[in-house]
């Protein structure tokens, strides 16, 4: 019954975010439903804390325009 309630009532989905400076190093991951304001912000697939402070790996990206899981395509970094 809890599997029935699940997929009447989903919620909204958020995507993760990261941060990056000039040199392309994560700076900070964020999770929102839209994409965040300013400049820098690139979608990734997930958080890794180990990202924070070096550069993105190439499959981390996410391409932007992909609207379904099945649908997204990883960009090298």
């Amino acid at each position: 019954m809890a599997s029935l309630w699940t997929l009447l009532f989903q919620r909204p989905r958020h995507t993760t975010y990261a941060r990056l400076d000039s040199d392309g190093n994560c700076l900070a991951f964020k999770q929102c439903r839209q994409p965040p304001s300013g400049s820098n912000w690139v979608q990734v697939e997930e958080i890794q804390l180990t990202w924070l402070g070096r550069p993105l790996p190439a499959n981390a990206r996410v391409c932007a325009d992909a609207s379904r899981h099945w649908q997204r395509r990883t960009l090298p970094a």
